[in-house]
């Protein structure tokens, strides 16, 4: 059985007899989790490996930890820092906050890993334009070689751990206000107004990029789709002009940010068409059935390859990770960054 072109979200901490026989339909490649999902390190193993034992090869499991307001998983897990206080550091000290992005990396993809996780959706490489607040601290930096550099070493961190990195959000949704969880963001800018935004994109997809994810927010001087239900941007410019060959993912499907290209199982078909090897169903349940009979013919061989390469490689046990000298290094480092508020973040 392949991997299938949709992400659902669950429902719980146990799989439900519903969603067993879900995860066996061959439309779906993954499952995204939540805090909803999560009570502690070994109940988040069990379930993992509960998906993982559904099907050959294992579905994709993912989840969303950026660290700062971003991370599901808190309970025994290290608190990684909003990505903006490494932007900080490195203002002051470029050299320490690229050990500190790597030590967040490696720390966050191997606590990942020890639970069995494929992969987070992470970093995000938006720029920070002081305007959307939905970003806000998610972000890096304004400075594109800032961002670059700093993603760089996180990426870094997180492939010595095992663990894909997926940039987002293509092509850049640091520039508008609107949160694309509400509503659809516009961005008027001209392309090569934009050129910014892209560029961190750009220069890691040159190393390498394993996957990115598609923005809810229309440009439309562009195109008037939004850029995850887009040819233009993702077959045209990313595909294309940027030369990537990694795997391709929506926003959930679900946002406000998508509501404009009609009811979720359109959404679906639209976006795989577009070019996304992947769209995400996280927590409307009770579309996933007509969204899979929408997807019941779509076949894309390359994207199934694309997606299997986003299995997490090797991985420890939890209670050995915590005895290992390279875990406490690096958390002591990520520790160091959160309990220094003498970076004057509000100078």
């Amino acid at each position: 059985m392949t991997l299938g072109p949709l992400m659902v979200g669950l429902a719980g901490t146990e799989l439900s007899r519903d969603e067993r026989e879900l995860l066996l339909h061959p439309q779906i490649g993954g499952v995204i989790l939540f805090t909803r999902n999560f009570v502690a390190p070994a109940e988040l193993r069990a379930l993992v490996d509960e998906i993982h034992a559904l099907r050959t090869p294992p579905l994709l499991v993912a989840v969303d930890q950026e660290g700062g307001r971003v991370q599901r998983f808190q309970t025994g897990f290290t608190r990684i820092p909003p990505m903006h206080l490494l932007g900080r550091q490195f203002d002051l000290d470029p050299d320490r906050a690229i050990q500190t992005a790597a030590a967040c990396g490696w720390i966050l993809a191997a606590e990942l890993r020890a639970a069995g996780v494929d992969f987070s959706f992470a970093p995000v490489v938006d720029l920070d334009w002081g305007f959307s607040e939905v970003i806000g601290d998610r972000a890096f930096h304004r400075d594109p070689g800032t961002v670059v550099a700093l993603a760089r070493a996180l990426i870094r961190g997180m492939k010595a751990a095992g663990m894909a990195a997926i940039a987002k959000h293509f092509p850049g949704h640091g520039a508008v206000a609107a949160d694309s969880h509400l509503v659809l963001p516009v961005d008027r800018r001209d392309f090569a107004d934009i050129d910014d935004d892209i560029a961190p994109f750009r220069r890691l997809i040159e190393t390498g990029l394993p996957g990115i994810m598609a923005a809810h927010v229309v440009y439309p001087k562009v195109d008037d789709l939004p850029a995850s239900f887009s040819r233009r941007w993702l077959v045209d410019v990313l595909r294309g002009d940027l030369d990537f060959r990694g795997a391709v993912f929506s926003d959930d499907l679900s946002m406000g940010g998508a509501e404009g290209i009609g009811d979720i199982p359109t959404r679906a078909r639209v976006a795989v068409e577009a070019g996304c090897d992947m769209v995400l169903i996280c927590n409307d349940f009770d579309a996933i059935a007509d969204a899979l009979c929408a997807l019941e013919d779509f076949n894309d061989p390359p994207g199934q390859l694309r997606l299997t390469r986003l299995h997490g490689k090797g991985e420890l046990a939890l209670a050995d990770l915590q005895h290992d000298a390279r875990w406490r290094e690096e958390r002591e480092i990520v520790a160091h960054c959160m309990d220094t508020p003498s970076l004057q973040l509000d100078a």
